[in-house]
């Protein structure tokens, strides 16, 4: 800790931190083009997605997280599939990717809360961290894979 503050102000400005890095970074995201956010591959261990379905049973749990994404003008709704079309599918792809970046971003964040807080409520910023964007961030790349496969038997010739 190299700012020293009283534990009131502390939770403060972690509150007030996080709600305007998670927000001001979904924002700034939704700004962004989709053309910026190419996906990258499905990596090996992923298996098609059955890593996440097995390690962390997934399906229980994946439609129950925000999608703060719907709450900007311009944010692209990613609860649920409207269109099995290929320019939506690649667009949908593409959010994804949008969505991964934001959420490792925000976890980037996290060094500058060490600045003033103790080693606990470092602890506590690191937990909170991992336990806000973890989740999503394994969402969006089970989600990813799966479009892929789906996009590929749409553009199938």
């Amino acid at each position: 800790m190299l700012i020293e503050l009283s534990v009131v102000w502390i939770i403060i400005l972690n509150v007030v931190g996080w709600l305007l890095i998670q927000l001001g970074l979904a924002w700034g995201f939704t700004r962004m083009p989709a053309k910026w956010f190419d996906p990258n591959p499905a990596l090996a261990y992923e298996k098609g997605g059955r890593f996440y379905e097995r390690l962390f049973a997934i399906k229980r749990w994946k439609d129950q997280l925000p999608d703060a994404a719907r709450w900007f003008s311009g944010g692209f709704a990613k609860a649920t599939l409207s269109s099995k079309e290929p320019e939506y599918l690649a667009r949908f792809i593409r959010e994804t990717r949008r969505g991964e970046l934001c959420h490792w971003l925000a976890i980037g964040c996290t060094p500058v809360f060490l600045l003033w807080n103790p080693w606990w409520g470092e602890l506590i910023i690191v937990v909170y961290a991992l336990a806000a964007n973890l989740p999503c961030l394994l969402v969006q790349r089970y989600n990813r894979i799966r479009l892929v496969r789906i996009l590929a038997a749409r553009t199938k010739t």
